[in-house]
């Protein structure tokens, strides 16, 4: 069935969020996009609450703690919570801790920025690697002699990380090469949107590593089941009662399709466009979608 464009369509607008009591919202490319508000956010935001409806900010990007987005929604005029967050960070020190229950005397190496290290941190969990400052110089001689795998190693876990380099790779390459040592990814998204672009996303940093050493991560964002019954086991929400809203095709929509939730809303402000879901043979279709997230205001 090919999904329904509600924009320009009041009543279906309305009967369509009449449906759910929570609603999931992926942030880039909905919400804003890099550091600017897309118009009606706020409004649109304001609208659904004052109709009892639950708010979840759920994103893939690990750069930034919940503690780091509350203030970023903040500063863009969005009041929120910290337990209306779920990041993919927050969603690997979680299974990290809770899941694996990594034992205290493993560690684990960080690709990636403050935020991993932040939710690590909140969890109690032993990290290093990531923004230390050691971990941006260049491969030294001395380093292909004491690079290998560590028993104290538990996990290697892998994000974005705008300061990559071939010495950070090569370290968790040789993590890896220990079995028992568990290989996890924030996400896997190929790219992400920024400033009206694509930009390199935390998949094609786990990558290279996926192919060196022929182990498949997991991931723990957005199509993530992992990161599904994560966060229904946090918020206790009815999935039939439920829809995700998002602007990527092979991350939120099939996040929702997967995870069996009441309905999926694409916006056309982000990654996908209409014509990769319309038409015949479509991998990925949502139920419905919209030029733009304040399109919902025509409800009023």
């Amino acid at each position: 069935m090919p999904p329904s464009k509600l924009t320009g369509k009041p009543d279906e607008i309305a009967a369509f969020i009449d449906r759910f009591d929570v609603f999931l919202f992926d942030c880039d490319g909905v919400l804003w996009h890099g550091d600017k508000l897309l118009p009606g956010t706020v409004e649109t935001l304001d609208m659904l609450r004052s109709k009892g409806k639950q708010i979840v900010f759920v994103t893939n990007n690990s750069t930034k703690s919940r503690t780091s987005y509350i203030k970023k929604l903040s500063n863009l005029g969005i009041p929120a919570k910290p337990d209306e967050i779920f990041g993919s960070a927050y969603s690997a020190a979680v299974y990290i801790s809770r899941v694996v229950k990594l034992p205290k005397h493993k560690r684990v190496y960080v690709i990636g920025e403050a935020g991993i290290e932040e939710e690590l941190a909140s969890e109690g969990i032993a990290y290093f690697g990531g923004t230390d400052p050691e971990e941006d110089k260049p491969m030294q001689p001395e380093d292909y002699e004491s690079f290998g795998p560590d028993p104290t190693v538990g996990v290697v876990v892998c994000g974005l990380d705008h300061k990559i380099n071939y010495r950070k790779l090569a370290r968790a390459y040789h993590f890896l090469q220990n079995p028992d040592t568990m290989f996890l990814a924030t996400n896997i998204d190929s790219t992400f949107p920024s400033h009206g672009k694509l930009f390199p996303g935390a998949g094609s940093l786990s990558a290279p590593l996926k192919y060196m050493t022929g182990r498949e991560p997991l991931s723990l964002g957005k199509p993530s089941m992992a990161m599904m019954d994560a966060i229904e086991g946090r918020f206790r929400f009815d999935r039939k009662r439920t829809c995700m809203v998002g602007d990527r095709l092979n991350t939120d929509i099939k996040f929702g399709i997967e995870g069996g939730l009441g309905g999926t809303l694409a916006v056309l402000t982000g990654v996908s466009k209409e014509e990769e879901f319309l038409g015949d043979g479509k991998d990925v279709v949502p139920e419905a979608y919209l030029d733009k997230l304040c399109d919902l205001l025509e409800c009023a």
